[in-house]
């Protein structure tokens, strides 16, 4: 059972970083007028949903897709200013922060479930 819930953690993380790549590559295809980070965009989308239906088979739609979307959000926004010099204040960084918090407090929300079934 432990093995199952590892496995499906792993891919939840890289379901959640796939995210942050078809992102990236969506900007990168300018409207999808380019084809070869349209076409990548595409392969992480369908990889990253592949990847999130394993993990909601273990932990439920509701932690999966916030883990998801957080790991998503807070990956986007760092490569949004680190790629895209996008801008960066004290408001951004603490959202993130927070964000990422929640993400943290999600991994372990099921240890202390499963303790109380």
């Amino acid at each position: 059972m432990r093995t199952e819930k590892n496995k499906a953690w792993v891919c939840l993380i890289l379901s959640g970083l796939t995210e942050v790549l078809w992102a990236y590559f969506m900007k990168e295809s300018h409207g999808f007028t380019k084809l070869l980070p349209s076409v990548l965009m595409l392969v992480f989308l369908i990889i990253g949903f592949v990847l999130l239906e394993r993990a909601i088979r273990q932990f439920g739609i509701g932690m999966s897709y916030a883990v998801f979307t957080g790991i998503g959000i807070v990956g986007a926004t760092i490569a949004g200013i680190v790629a895209f010099e996008e801008g960066i204040s004290i408001i951004k960084i603490l959202s993130v922060a927070v964000l990422l918090a929640g993400v943290i407090g999600l991994r372990f929300c099921g240890e202390t479930e499963e303790k109380q079934r």
